[in-house]
């Protein structure tokens, strides 16, 4: 049955619970209250359980894809947000959170890569620590990109004299102001700690010869960059206490989120060691099955026993470290 839970599933039910946020604009409802928390707490069971399945049945480490990685973000905001509906009923902070949880959700099922990273005994603590971390980082700079939309908005109608729409209630601007500038600190914190603890976990790879991700991969300058710009607005928010109140520190956790944005982008997108590509993997498949076609084959004198036993090795292998392994040039790989 848990075979059966899917990303439409969960995804479906925050699509509906959203739905519901909107109409707070239009009408009023006594039931829709209990049908947002009815929907959103059956999206996250799902969600849960089919995390739940996927961390049971991995053939390698639990959780450890990109697929994965976008699916617990999104499962950290969807319990957020069933936590803030549950407690602060009246607040609209549905239209913030959830078309953040959707779009991660839909990021995992399109463009994320599912195969699992590599796994390597010396190495799997270092990376849980660098995993864990660099996800409570990211959902912080998410949590503070909707604080910091809430506040511009709140702070803009108070301004204007605006009375607010019907059933779009904002939080006071005291609470937000405090939200921001903690999530500013502790999203610096978080991803410094999961980029030190990353730096570490290469060095331990570089020094055993395994899974050596290039200092120049895009995943560690993106990182870096990211990284920077959070530092610089936490240290600046410390030293300038006007930056810490008002309008300021709303403009610096969306500009953060905008530099996330872009820095999970251009992971996405650009070619990396460490997010291993669907046609690598399919090269890796094509090129075991020419050469060895069955698990049990023996190598020959030609190719090293490892080759023949590629199925059997982790799926991270990439283009260049085939052609190493079997020898093949740029000439003969076209013909094979």
């Amino acid at each position: 049955m848990l075979a059966g839970i899917s990303t439409l599933c969960f995804g479906a039910s925050y699509a509906v619970a959203l739905a519901l946020e909107l109409s707070r604009l239009w009408f009023r409802s006594g039931v829709r209250g209990a049908l947002l928390i009815g929907f959103a707490a059956a999206g996250l069971l799902a969600h849960t359980l089919f995390l739940g399945y996927r961390a049971a049945t991995a053939a390698s480490t639990p959780l450890s894809s990109q697929f994965d990685w976008f699916l617990v973000a999104a499962w950290v905001l969807a319990a957020t947000y069933l936590y803030l509906s549950f407690y602060h009923p009246r607040t609209a902070v549905g239209l913030f959170i959830l078309p953040l949880v959707l779009a991660l959700v839909g990021i995992a099922q399109f463009f994320a890569s599912q195969e699992p990273f590599a796994e390597r005994h010396a190495s799997q603590v270092w990376g849980a620590i660098h995993g864990v971390f660099i996800l409570l980082g990211t959902v912080a700079v998410m949590v503070g990109f909707v604080s910091g939309l809430m506040y511009l908005l709140q702070s803009y109608r108070l301004k204007h004299k605006q009375l607010p729409p019907q059933g779009f209630r904002l939080p006071n601007l005291e609470w937000l102001e405090h939200l921001n500038s903690r999530a500013i600190v502790i999203s610096a914190l978080m991803l410094a700690a999961g980029f030190l603890s990353g730096t570490v976990l290469n060095l331990v790879n570089h020094r055993l010869n395994v899974d050596q991700l290039p200092w120049s991969d895009p995943v560690i300058w993106t990182s870096l960059l990211l990284l920077a710009w959070l530092v610089t607005a936490a240290i600046f928010g410390v030293v300038y206490k006007p930056a810490r109140q008002g309008r300021k520190v709303a403009y610096l956790t969306v500009a953060s989120f905008l530099f996330l944005v872009l820095a999970l982008g251009l992971r996405l997108f650009l070619p990396s060691v460490h997010s291993p590509s669907r046609n690598d993997t399919a090269t890796a498949t094509t090129v075991s099955r020419l050469v060895c076609p069955t698990s049990d084959a023996k190598p020959t004198s030609q190719l090293p026993a490892a080759c023949c036993l590629l199925p059997a090795l982790p799926r991270q292998w990439h283009t260049s470290e085939i052609s190493r392994c079997f020898d093949i040039g740029p000439s003969s790989r076209g013909r094979t």
